[in-house]
């Protein structure tokens, strides 16, 4: 792209803010250069993002229902999947996904669930309310 046709669509995705791209200038050299949006990317972000609150919704339900552990819903609604939360947590995802079990969920340890509330960003004392206590999506 030359540097002339940086996109500049103003994309509420990038929430006033912009990013660097690098475009070619006049004399064929890579050069930095301000976005601040792009109707196909800011398209695209909607669309996983939409993906996302649809699968924390589903989790949550599925949470209310008892079928499974807050832990899922927690990963959707903080934008992870398994692969990024277990390699943010370093445990295997074949754990995770046993942790999405309400009975597994309930007996982990503290050290375990002190993983996953520094990979939501959430103080220990709040996801161990999350144990036992289903209303608090």
């Amino acid at each position: 792209m030359k540097l002339d046709e940086v996109p500049q669509d103003h994309s509420s995705t990038y929430g006033g803010h912009s990013k660097l791209v690098y475009a070619v200038d006049a004399q064929g050299h890579y050069q930095g250069s301000q976005s601040d949006g792009w109707e196909p990317e800011a398209y695209a972000t909607q669309l996983a993002v939409q993906e996302l609150e649809d699968l924390a919704a589903e989790a949550n339900a599925g949470w209310q229902r008892g079928e499974l552990s807050p832990l899922k819903f927690l990963m959707y609604r903080y934008r992870l999947d398994e692969p990024a939360l277990a390699q943010i947590t370093g445990l295997w995802q074949w754990r995770i996904r046993r942790h999405f079990r309400p009975a597994v969920y309930r007996t982990l340890s503290a050290a375990i669930l002190g993983r996953y509330a520094d990979a939501f960003g959430l103080p220990l004392a709040d996801l161990t309310q999350y144990q036992n206590n289903k209303d608090r999506a």
